[in-house]
C-alpha cells in the first residue's frame, strides 16, 4: 500500500469515526451546554437547573447550565443561533425571546428561521396585584379607582418589553387608563416597590409573587390565566373578574439552533416529557408558580407564531418605543 493510499485510509477511518461520533443514535456522548440568557435566580434559570439536573440523570451524561445575560437575552441568542446544530448547545428561552423581534429596531437573530423549536416546559401566568392600601377589591374597581384619580397610579413591572411589562399595557389599552409603566429590573425590585407603595399596582409572573398573595402581603386581583391556579384557588381569572381576553404567560421553552437533527430534538423532547410528568417535578414546578407543558415541537412552533403576533400588536397599539 503506498504512502499516499494509506493518508487516504486514515482520512477516510477519521472521517467515519466523527459521523458516528455525532450520529444522533450515539448522542450524547460528551456534554451539553444548556445556555440561559438571564443571571441565575430567574425564571429561566430555575427551569433550565431542573431540566439539567433531569436530563443528566436520564442520560448519564452531563448538561451544565451556562448564563448568558445581556440585552434582555438577545445575547444568547445570538450567540446559540451561530453555535453548531449538533445537540450540544442548546438554549432556555423566555417569552422575551419572541417580544424582542417586536421591541427592539434590531436584533441579531430571528426566532423562527434561526431556531427549532424543541418543547414549551412551562408556563408562568402573570398576575394582578395591589398594595393593600388601594381601596379596590376588585379588577373593576381598581379600573372604577384609576379612572377617578388620573395621574395618581402607577404600575410596576418587570422590565421593558416583559410579558407582565405588555399584560400591563394591554390592561390600559382595555380601557384607557392613565397608569403609568415604572420599569424595574426584575420582578423582586417591582414587588418590593409595590409593597412599599411607591407603586401602587404591579404585574407580575406568578412566581416572585406567590408569597406575598398567599400571606396578604400584597393583594392579588387576578390571575391572567384560563383557570385559576391550584396554590391561589381564591384569585379569580381576569375573566371570572370580568376582564376577558387578557391571558398573558411568561413562557419558558427549549430551542435549538436550526438544523439540528429531528431524532436529537425529539429525544430532548422525550426527556422533558418524561421529566415534567414525574410527580416530583411537577411539584417542584407548582410550588414556583409553573404550570408544566411539555409539548411537541410543532405544537410549540406554533405557540411562538401566536405569541409573536399577540406581543407585536400590543407593542404598536400601546406605542412602546423601540429599543436601539
Amino acid at each position: 500500500m503506498t504512502a499516499t493510499i494509506r493518508i487516504a485510509v486514515l482520512m477516510l477511518a477519521l472521517i467515519a469515526g466523527t459521523a458516528h461520533a455525532q450520529s444522533p443514535g450515539t448522542y450524547p456522548n460528551r456534554s451539553v451546554r444548556l445556555v440561559v440568557g438571564f443571571t441565575a435566580g430567574g425564571p429561566s434559570d430555575v427551569i433550565a437547573r431542573i431540566v439539567a439536573q433531569k436530563v443528566s440523570e436520564a442520560w448519564g451524561q452531563q448538561v451544565y447550565v451556562e448564563n448568558l445575560p445581556g440585552a434582555g437575552s438577545n445575547t444568547a441568542s445570538a450567540q446559540v443561533a451561530k453555535a453548531a446544530p449538533d445537540g450540544y448547545t442548546v438554549m432556555v428561552v423566555s417569552t422575551g425571546f419572541i417580544v424582542n423581534a417586536s421591541l427592539y429596531a434590531k436584533i441579531p437573530y430571528d426566532p423562527v428561521k434561526d431556531f427549532a423549536p424543541v418543547t414549551l416546559v412551562a408556563v408562568s401566568p402573570n398576575v394582578l396585584v395591589v398594595n393593600p392600601s388601594v381601596p379596590a377589591k376588585t379588577v373593576l374597581e381598581l379600573v372604577d379607582e384609576i379612572k377617578k384619580n388620573p395621574g395618581k397610579y402607577s404600575f410596576a413591572g418587570p422590565g421593558i418589553g416583559s410579558t407582565p411589562h405588555l399584560s400591563g399595557e394591554l390592561f390600559k389599552l382595555k380601557f384607557d387608563l392613565d397608569l403609568v409603566h415604572i420599569p424595574f429590573g426584575g420582578a423582586g425590585q417591582a414587588i418590593q416597590s409595590t409593597l412599599a407603595g411607591h407603586t401602587q399596582v404591579a404585574f407580575t409572573a406568578l412566581p416572585p409573587a406567590m408569597q406575598q398573595i398567599q400571606s396578604g402581603a400584597l393583594r392579588g386581583l387576578a390571575v391572567l390565566a384560563d383557570k385559576r391556579v391550584a396554590e391561589l384557588p381564591d384569585l379569580p381569572t381576569m375573566a371570572e373578574a370580568g376582564v376577558p381576553d387578557q391571558e398573558a404567560d411568561t413562557l419558558t421553552g427549549i430551542v435549538m439552533p436550526a438544523g439540528t437533527p429531528k431524532e436529537i430534538i425529539d429525544k430532548w423532547q422525550q426527556a422533558v416529557t418524561a421529566m415534567a410528568k414525574s410527580p416530583d417535578v411537577a411539584a417542584k414546578l407548582a410550588s414556583l408558580g409553573f404550570i408544566p407543558v411539555a409539548n411537541t415541537p410543532d405544537e410549540f412552533a406554533k405557540r411562538i407564531d401566536v405569541e409573536l403576533k399577540k406581543w407585536s400588536k400590543v407593542i404598536h397599539d400601546a406605542k412602546i418605543p423601540q429599543i436601539q
